[in-house]
């Protein structure tokens, strides 16, 4: 996937996509200079940002 396509898939500015990637948050490799991104690797690192988000927001939740 491309940077572009990376950013509709996600819906967020291709910005966002390149610097998470330049800071190795988003997974994506560089060929020719430009990044590339595996849609695998991007459907696993959204997984990941799911389940981090969960502990805290069950824990909130408990506060209530």
């Amino acid at each position: 996937m491309t940077v572009r396509e990376v950013a509709a898939y996600l819906n967020v500015d291709e910005k966002t996509v390149y610097r998470l990637a330049q800071r190795a948050d988003l997974p994506g490799f560089k060929v020719a200079g430009t990044w590339r991104f595996k849609k695998r690797d991007i459907d696993e690192w959204i997984e990941r940002q799911k389940a981090a988000a969960l502990p805290a927001k069950t824990g909130q939740e408990k506060t209530r």
